[in-house]
């Protein structure tokens, strides 16, 4: 990684934001992690609602039981993601990729938004 790609502000976010978890913190609602790399990390119960994660690479990341209320996690790479008990309520999940995502008993509502042809219901998801 160049010095220049150490330096950049999201990886500075991601690094900030592991530490935080790391030390027992999980309120990160509105933080700003477009395009963050957190492929593989364990998040569980974090709380991300109102956060950007737009672009965000989170394959194979825990985020079971997270919050995510109204997250933007348009285009996000949540191949494999363990998302069991999540919040999804009015999340934006447009072009996400969800592949081989595990996702039941994940809740969302009326305003949460999906990939095209994707059914939360086949997957195990709730509807409040």
């Amino acid at each position: 990684m160049s010095e220049a790609a150490k330096s950049s502000p999201i990886v500075s976010a991601v690094a900030t934001l592991l530490e935080n978890y790391a030390a027992g913190k999980r309120n990160f609602n509105n933080a700003n992690l477009g395009d963050a790399q957190l492929q593989g990390e364990n998040l569980k119960g974090v709380d991300f609602s109102y956060a950007d994660l737009s672009q965000a690479k989170l394959s194979n990341a825990n985020l079971r039981g997270a919050d995510l209320s109204y997250a933007d996690l348009s285009q996000a790479d949540l191949t494999g993601t363990d998302l069991r008990g999540s919040l999804l309520l009015g999340a934006n999940l447009r072009q996400a990729e969800l592949k081989n995502a595990k996702l039941e008993g994940a809740d969302y509502d009326r305003n949460t938004h999906f990939p095209e042809n994707f059914d939360p219901m086949s997957v195990g998801m709730k509807q409040r």
